[in-house]
């Protein structure tokens, strides 16, 4: 059987070796560090200084300290978007506070503006204002920044914007990641970049920059001795994951164009496939990375046509794709909780697939590919 082509795997730069060594020879491989330093450093100069970058385990870490540093606590409300991984609706529980998820709108398959506002509303009129808005920018798609924000700020509701799968994209010029109150980063080995696991919180001051630090490295008080006034963590980024970072920022714009490209490529392979439709930015305000290509497969009943049924076709060739994410409120231990929309989240998970779009593909890979795709269409 051919290799296995996966959905999203890292690419290394090279230059990783190098940066790992330097911790090893300092001794120094535990959390923090002169390489987790650099590496915050490196962030913020992508970010063009726009924002103040704290680096931490993972991008879930992430967004758990920046529920925090806005004061979510127990029995709170925190409004999320329903169609998104676990990780960004996970931490909203760690606090003990309470979900409000709220549908997709077409154009971009993120948090809808219409839905949101109704749902503000209607907590507001329940006597729950929402405590903060989780938004994601899904598969590298930017959400709709004008709309969302002017709702956010209407209101007066901090924004996380969850840029997990977004390093890179950008809205009206602006990268994605320093819109919100708060931005998150993840560098799984999935994403763009890894540092194996990781991810960042970006901020707009040098204070929340060192409150994020403080939480995320137990809280530890001021003190010869170890004390402790609050409740801290373990979530700051280890010396050695973050040489790997280093390494990886090399290939950072490389890695985006390599993506993009793809995305190029899945164009030409569905372009005259009338019951597919690729997801891809609506006009020039939106600039997306395109971590993963995704697409809605048309139902066909007649033709044995459907999204699982080219998946399993993709599969039997040793070929990785995988359904779009299952919406938070239709998950078994989301269901019970407020749920704002119609039905527009569910049905892109009932025909959407994710296709693999790692920044190593091959040509052979892409022929191959392609090769199953325009099969399993009659093409």
């Amino acid at each position: 059987m051919d290799k296995r082509i996966f959905l999203s795997l890292a690419q290394q730069s090279g230059f990783e070796q190098e940066y790992i060594q330097k911790a090893l020879d300092f001794n120094w491989i535990t959390s923090g560090g002169p390489n987790v330093d650099d590496f915050e450093t490196k962030i913020q100069d992508y970010f063009n200084g726009e924002a103040f970058i704290t680096a931490l385990n993972s991008g879930t870490s992430a967004i758990h300290l920046a529920l925090i540093l806005l004061g979510v606590k127990a029995g709170d409300e925190v409004i999320c978007q329903t169609l998104t991984f676990s990780a960004s609706a996970n931490p909203i529980l760690y606090q003990n506070a309470t979900p409000v998820f709220v549908d997709s709108e077409q154009e971009t398959w993120n948090i809808c503006p219409n839905s949101l506002e109704i749902a503000i509303k209607d907590r507001i009129k329940k006597g729950k204002k929402p405590k903060a808005i989780i938004a994601v920018h899904l598969y590298g798609m930017p959400y709709k920044v004008d709309e969302i924000h002017a709702i956010a700020d209407r209101y007066e509701i901090p924004i996380i914007e969850d840029s997990a799968e977004a390093l890179g994209s950008k809205y009206k010029d602006k990268k994605c990641g320093t819109f919100g109150s708060f931005g998150i980063l993840s560098f799984n080995g999935n994403k763009i970049i890894t540092t194996s696991s990781g991810g960042a919180l970006l901020s707009n001051s040098s204070d929340l920059k060192e409150k994020a630090i403080f939480y995320a490295t137990q809280a530890r008080d001021k003190a010869v001795h170890y004390q402790h006034s609050e409740i801290g963590y373990n979530y700051r980024m280890s010396n050695v994951c973050a040489g790997v970072g280093l390494g990886q920022i090399k290939i950072l714009d490389l890695n985006i164009e390599t993506r993009r490209k793809n995305h190029s490529f899945y164009k030409d392979v569905f372009c005259d496939i009338e019951d597919v439709e690729l997801f891809e930015v609506s006009n020039e305000n939106f600039y997306s990375n395109y971590w993963l290509n995704t697409i809605l497969v048309k139902p066909n009943s007649q033709n044995n046509i459907n999204k699982e049924t080219l998946r399993l076709a993709l599969e039997t060739e040793n070929i990785e794709s995988r359904p779009i994410w299952k919406p938070m409120h239709l998950q078994p231990i989301f269901r019970e909780f407020p749920y704002y929309g119609e039905k527009v989240a569910e049905e892109l998970f009932l025909n959407g697939l994710c296709l693999p779009s790692g920044s190593s593909l091959t040509n052979e890979d892409k022929y191959r590919i392609k090769k199953v795709i325009r099969s399993f269409f009659n093409c």
